[in-house]
């Protein structure tokens, strides 16, 4: 759908600013904090005893598979993929613009060591191109995934393609991160199984949850542009 009036021209390019700030922030942020890992316990009795335990870069996550099937739903899959690609490059310049600045020498005043520094955000090279590998992946066959459920119900049943494209997507993304970071030596082969299941179980579980929050969403943006059911909004 083409919009008539600039006003609400300017008015969807905003949002589709907005909404793709957000999933490179939310990426970029993955990205920076995923070396940390935290430990959540959740049953404790006699005989068993069920502990969480992953990568802090794991919350904000399931935010960017929100945020494109809403660029999906509300602006297309060209512009879903233009999102991802943005998100791949701002990371590299995030990630260059780190390892510059820690091969830049700290004075002896500096409240950050040359330790410190590395300790928090180095990261190896290994470790990045397994985290960018399945967030392609993972990007691209949500994206696929969704419109192929959108043409199929012909528009209809949002909570359909909104939980199968990213459960499905989440599930791959976890293994290919895991496969690769255990064959590197960075995990260790014992803690697979563990990190995949709850892992995926938690992105599965958010994903559930914020589909009131996508139905909302969609509801107020179709309302403030008059969109029909399955329309789009073309930004040209």
């Amino acid at each position: 759908m083409k919009l008539q009036t600039e006003k609400d021209r300017n008015h969807a390019l905003l949002l589709y600013l907005i909404l793709g700030s957000l999933f490179v922030a939310s990426l970029v942020t993955c990205n920076l904090i995923f070396r940390k890992f935290f430990g959540v316990l959740l049953f404790e009795g006699s005989f068993l005893e069920l502990r969480m335990e992953q990568s802090v870069g794991l919350l904000p996550y399931p935010i960017t598979f929100l945020i494109s099937d809403l660029i999906s739903e509300i602006y297309g899959r060209k512009r879903a993929n233009q999102v991802v690609f943005a998100g791949l490059l701002c990371s590299l310049f995030v990630l260059f613009i780190i390892f510059v600045a820690g091969n830049a020498p700290a004075t002896t005043w500096s409240y950050v060591s040359d330790a410190d520094f590395n300790t928090v955000f180095g990261q190896t090279g290994l470790a990045v191109a397994a985290s960018m590998c399945a967030y392609l992946i993972a990007q691209f066959i949500d994206i696929r995934i969704y419109h192929f459920w959108k043409n199929l119900t012909q528009g209809k049943k949002l909570w359909l393609r909104n939980n199968f494209s990213t459960m499905s997507s989440q599930m791959i993304d976890t293994a290919v991160v895991l496969l690769l970071l255990c064959s590197s030596g960075e995990i260790a082969w014992e803690r697979f199984v563990q990190l995949f299941t709850i892992g995926v179980l938690f992105k599965i579980t958010i994903a559930a949850l914020d589909t009131p929050l996508m139905y909302l969403c969609t509801y107020l943006i179709r309302k403030r542009f008059g969109l029909k059911q399955g329309e789009e909004i073309s930004l040209i």
